[in-house]
């Protein structure tokens, strides 16, 4: 049997410039039960918040008021919930946690994730630590009104 020989040659360069991919870095956001939910383009806390229920809003689809963001959610679709709402109803087509089932976010429109402008991220469902309850998990209300 003939000796196999293994070579390899390793490069690196110290003076390249960084590419837009290697600037843009994923955030990878977990359920408070340590499941991997949510990796985005951007961090959560940089994203605007929704006046009704402080909400993270992200950005689904491109329009005239801004560009999608890019993003992977890690989440099954539940039942839709009517809410009242100031000013008439509400209707929440919610995700949940796939190992616990906690709920994670909600959009206007029905499932599939991003058939929708905008994607809901409850105040204190996702952590960037796995395994660690974030720190806005018990301020104020819970995430969803019910």
């Amino acid at each position: 049997m003939p000796k196999v020989v293994s070579r390899s040659a390793v490069s690196s360069s110290t003076d390249a410039q960084p590419t837009a991919s290697s600037a843009a870095a994923l955030k990878v956001y977990y359920c408070i039960c340590g499941e991997f939910i949510l990796v985005i383009d951007k961090s959560l806390a940089t994203l605007p918040r929704r006046k009704t229920d402080g909400a993270i809003i992200i950005r689904s689809q491109d329009s005239d008021d801004g560009k999608a963001r890019v993003f992977k959610l890690n989440a099954n679709a539940g039942e839709p919930v009517l809410l009242e709402r100031q000013g008439g109803h509400e209707r929440q087509f919610r995700f949940h946690c796939p190992r616990c089932t906690l709920p994670i976010g909600y959009q206007s429109t029905p499932p599939p994730a991003k058939s929708g402008p905008f994607m809901y991220i409850a105040v204190g469902a996702l952590t960037q630590m796995q395994g660690q309850v974030p720190q806005d998990a018990f301020d104020g209300e819970n995430g969803f009104e019910s």
